[in-house]
């Protein structure tokens, strides 16, 4: 039986270098990042309704999505958000399970989500892992590594789950305060854990 891990952490934290050494570990990572680029390429019904519920602003003339012009939009109105989730979650849902269905009888699954809690996704999994990180770090990361201003970071983190959320439903906290050693040294140990 396959035994299902889920992975988050807030923007800035560290949850995509887990994610990367856990598949180099042996995991079937499901990485819900990519499955949300998936569920709106052009031609897919979460796009067309995306294109109806935001206006031809948010599509761009090559008929992609427009992040950037999509991403002013619901960043800055809590309820344009929640349009969007409602019009993309079901959609990252159904991916997610097809990719489930082709991994391994044996497989660690890991669901590498960073909306794991707000979607309510962390009931359905046997572990749940929080990279966790001081909320003052993950700015200064934003800002230094994504090229973001204190007050874009600050937002985009306002607008994720808080910290205590997170961590109230975490099996496993991997604390990324650290270094980058420090970090991978604590993945390989959850690891022997998890594969054990």
């Amino acid at each position: 039986m396959t035994l299902q891990v889920g992975l988050t952490g807030g923007i800035g934290s560290g949850k995509s270098t887990v994610s990367a050494r856990l598949s180099e570990l042996g995991a079937v990572v499901v990485d819900y990042d990519l499955l949300a680029r998936e569920a709106v390429e052009p031609g897919s019904a979460a796009l067309e309704a995306i294109g109806a519920r935001f206006g031809d602003d948010v599509i761009a003339p090559d008929g992609t999505l427009d992040r950037p012009a999509l991403g002013s939009v619901v960043f800055a109105d809590e309820q344009a958000r929640r349009d969007l989730e409602a019009i993309t979650h079901p959609a990252i849902r159904e991916l997610a399970a097809a990719r489930v269905a082709q991994a391994p009888a044996e497989a660690v699954v890991v669901h590498d989500h960073p909306l794991l809690v707000e979607m309510g996704m962390a009931g359905q999994c046997d572990t749940v892992v929080v990279v966790d990180v001081p909320t003052d770090v993950q700015v200064e990361r934003l800002v230094e590594q994504r090229g973001m201003t204190e007050a874009d970071a600050r937002a985009r983190l306002a607008a994720q789950t808080s910290r205590e959320d997170r961590l109230a439903v975490a099996d496993e906290v991997l604390d990324n305060s650290g270094t980058r050693e420090q970090l991978l040294d604590a993945v390989d140990a959850l690891w022997e854990r998890l594969a054990g």
